[in-house]
């Protein structure tokens, strides 16, 4: 679901800056970013344990835990989807929208690049932004008996997996109370439409657009026939389920949070009551990401062929089109300022 920014600019404003210190350039970035910020009357936050790398003067600091982001209007974010999955624990519960700016590898979670932050910055000062709420989960962990010992959240993917790499761990699958399969592999994951295209598309799933609602079931190295990656409702209820026979498993969500499954235990992942709003900027599709991603190409078998021994992956875009990535502002009431774009 996408909607117009309801910030009111009579408000005061805050922005909470979210950014991997360990790169020069990044943090340059950030700081020329933050002065620009204020320069507009807007505050600016950082996290107390990069503050001292960030040195911006001025800014507010706040410790980096659930009441960072509590008030801000984004957290823009500097650095990868490591970071960008960071930040989102501090905006998880706020209303605070994520903006990322790409300084890695794929960045896929990131609104836009490096070269097209003073457009987006310009974009965060007039209000003229979209929301994309992105769909979360909840992840509810029980011991053998059916006791509830523990629980979690992820954007991208709750991953079971086997915590004793010279073992294979068993597991049985039920969708909605009800068994479905069971085989022995790696682990399995249970992703979000944000996370197709993370994990889950490296063990095989499939990618899904962002604004489907659904559910991700992707094995991982399993041992069976049938054990094929499910896309199932948004409301079901997906249960991996691990036999007493001392086979033990973690869960391990966005890779950043884990949890022990007990021996004879389950995991229950379902859709979070609460999604993640993503700030955007550019009205680029999730298709146009794709193809500036994974450089597809987009004219023809051979044609892509022949082409790519001149200018090799990723020049695939027909001319005149410009960098999906970096398009014109769009304002709230779904208007472009600027000139058209070759697709339209």
């Amino acid at each position: 679901m996408t909607e117009s920014s309801s910030w009111n600019p009579t408000r005061a404003r805050h922005v909470l800056l979210a950014v991997h210190t360990g790169r020069q350039d990044i943090l340059e970035l950030a700081q020329r970013s933050a002065a620009r910020l204020q320069k507009a009357g807007i505050t600016v936050r950082v996290l107390d344990d990069e503050a001292p790398d960030l040195a911006i003067e001025g800014a507010e600091v706040v410790p980096p835990d659930a009441q960072a982001a509590r008030g801000a209007e984004i957290v823009m974010v500097f650095g990868g989807d490591g970071t960008f999955l960071r930040a989102a624990e501090l905006a998880r519960y706020t209303s605070a929208a994520l903006m990322g700016v790409n300084l890695g590898k794929v960045g896929f979670l990131a609104e836009t690049e490096p070269e097209a932050v003073e457009e987006t910055l310009l974009a965060i000062e007039r209000c003229e932004y979209a929301v994309e709420k992105r769909l979360a989960l909840e992840v509810d962990v029980f011991d053998g008996e059916g006791a509830l010992v523990g629980g979690t959240w992820a954007l991208n993917e709750a991953s079971i997996e086997k915590s004793v790499r010279s073992r294979v761990l068993d597991v049985v699958i039920s969708i909605d109370g009800r068994p479905l399969t069971s085989f022995g592999c790696d682990g399995v994951l249970c992703a979000t439409p944000t996370g197709s295209t993370a994990y889950a598309f490296s063990a095989g799933g499939p990618v899904v657009w962002p604004d489907v609602e659904a559910l991700l079931l992707v094995p991982t190295n399993a041992h069976a026939l049938f054990a094929r990656p499910l896309v199932t409702s948004p409301d079901s209820v997906l249960t991996v389920s691990i036999p007493a026979d001392g086979n033990t498993a973690r869960v391990s969500a966005d890779g950043r949070r884990a949890i022990d499954v007990p021996e004879g235990g389950r995991a229950d992942v379902r859709r979070a009551d609460r999604s993640v709003r993503i700030a955007r900027v550019h009205p680029g599709t999730f298709g146009d990401r794709l193809v500036a991603k994974f450089g597809l190409p987009v004219r023809g078998f051979r044609d892509a062929r022949s082409r790519q021994h001149h200018q090799g992956p990723g020049h695939e875009l027909p001319p005149p089109s410009r960098n999906v990535l970096t398009r014109d502002v769009v304002d709230a009431s779904g208007e472009v300022d600027g000139a058209p774009h070759a697709d339209g």
